[in-house]
């Protein structure tokens, strides 16, 4: 992974992590719609594995895979938590199925953490 990669990945990571922890305040305090508090964790949980990909990628052979599997995970988290805010305080979509396209944009970035670790693996075996 490029250092530049890494930095934007990281910088984008604390962001949605920040965002994730506010939202849960939200939900806490002031709007009383579970669906928000859900958001709330996908972004941390989210921001959290980011980090923890873009540490790997530092001591791997294959960083282009650990890129690409940070960026489906913080695009995935921002547009699914992105749409279940906007759709909490206004009643709007981003556009038709966001949410669900966020959702699977995750878990095909977790699908590209198995991707690259198994690359890893080929490479060192």
């Amino acid at each position: 992974m490029s250092s530049l990669a890494g930095r934007l990945l990281t910088l984008f990571a604390g962001v949605l992590g920040a965002a994730g922890v506010a939202l849960a305040a939200i939900a806490a305090h002031r709007v009383q719609d579970p669906s928000l508090a859900t958001a709330a964790h996908l972004l941390v949980m989210q921001a959290a594995a980011v980090l923890g990909v873009v540490a790997v990628a530092t001591r791997c052979t294959r960083p282009l895979a650990w890129t690409i599997a940070g960026v489906l995970l913080l695009a995935g988290a921002a547009l699914f938590a992105g749409d279940i805010t906007l759709r909490a305080f206004t009643g709007n979509r981003l556009f038709p199925m966001a949410a669900p396209t966020g959702g699977s944009t995750m878990i095909a970035g977790w699908l590209m953490v198995a991707v690259a670790s198994v690359l890893e693996l080929r490479d060192r075996g």
